[in-house]
């Protein structure tokens, strides 16, 4: 494939670019005949993004020296803070790394962060994991340089994992009241609109708050498995009591425990949600029933 880059004066740094947001970010640059620079950790997953015609720099985000040689040369940088339930200091890591992006863009060329958020990044305190996006909103306050943050919804990408489960027992276990509903996007549209903001320069100096075209619940979830998989799905919630040992067995630490609990119980109780005020909304477009669909089909 042939690219034509029309725009060979900014260059577009994406980290996470083997993720399924950044992927999408990457393509969506290149279709636009911007130029991009794809940062992964691991060399072994270059050659798709060098196939697409991006160029590719390999880091870690906890290695300071590739970062610094990563943003060099970079206008534009999409930043994310990289979530695993495995972390023994999951907010510790999250400062690290956090400082390490903030050295490594005032020795670089970078003008504009464009950051990876989340709903709920508003508050300082008691969010669990949603207090990685506040760091993130608040770590280069010192730096003059714009700076752009998009706070999805929750990712419909989420439900995924469950899968199997559903095929083989036809429950969908949730952490959620199966009748609460959430707004939920798809990570392709967050992808889609973030390659927007890193190409328009009005887009600037601005928090977005990104919303799916609905509200749904766990059990609009399950139907959308059994519409899809033509069985019977159930959603069924984890007993309050099992949410320790699940996550246990799903390899989490005890500090990832802690924080996706307090996380997903702020979620519930409405404690934590959008902020609304001074901030600008935006929709997807990509409904449940299709993200299920293609993520299924494909």
């Amino acid at each position: 494939m042939i690219l034509e880059f029309k725009n060979l004066e900014t260059m577009h740094i994406i980290l996470g670019a083997s993720g399924q947001v950044g992927s999408q970010i990457v393509a969506g640059l290149l279709k636009k005949g911007e130029s991009v620079k794809a940062v992964v950790r691991n060399e072994a997953k270059a050659a798709k993004l060098k196939k697409l015609g991006a160029a590719v720099a390999v880091a870690d985000n906890l290695d300071l020296d590739s970062l610094i040689s990563a943003f060099k040369d970079g206008d534009t940088i999409f930043l994310l803070t990289p979530e695993s339930g495995e972390d023994e200091d999951v907010l510790g890591k999250t400062e690290t790394i956090l400082e390490n992006y903030k050295r490594a863009i005032e020795l670089s060329s970078i003008k504009r962060p464009v950051g990876l958020s989340s709903i709920g990044a508003q508050y300082a305190k008691d969010t669990g994991n949603l207090l990685m996006s506040y760091m993130l909103e608040h770590a280069f306050g010192e730096l003059d340089i714009a700076q752009t943050y998009i706070r999805p919804a929750y990712y419909l990408s989420n439900w995924l994992p469950y899968l199997d489960t559903a095929k083989e027992t036809g429950v969908l276990p949730t952490f959620f009241p199966v009748s609460f509903t959430i707004s939920m996007i798809s990570p392709m549209d967050v992808a889609d609109f973030t390659a927007e903001v890193l190409v328009d320069k009005t887009k600037i100096n601005k928090v977005f708050e990104l919303y799916g075209p609905a509200e749904y619940s766990s059990i609009d979830v399950a139907q959308a498995f059994s519409d899809v998989l033509d069985l019977e799905v159930r959603a069924e919630q984890i007993p309050r009591e099992n949410w320790h040992s699940t996550l246990a067995g799903l390899k989490f630490s005890d500090d990832g425990i802690r924080n996706f609990i307090e996380m997903t119980e702020a979620v519930i109780t409405g404690k934590v949600g959008p902020e609304g005020i001074n901030i600008d909304a935006r929709r997807g477009n990509t409904t449940l029933q299709d993200y299920v669909r293609h993520a299924i089909m494909v």
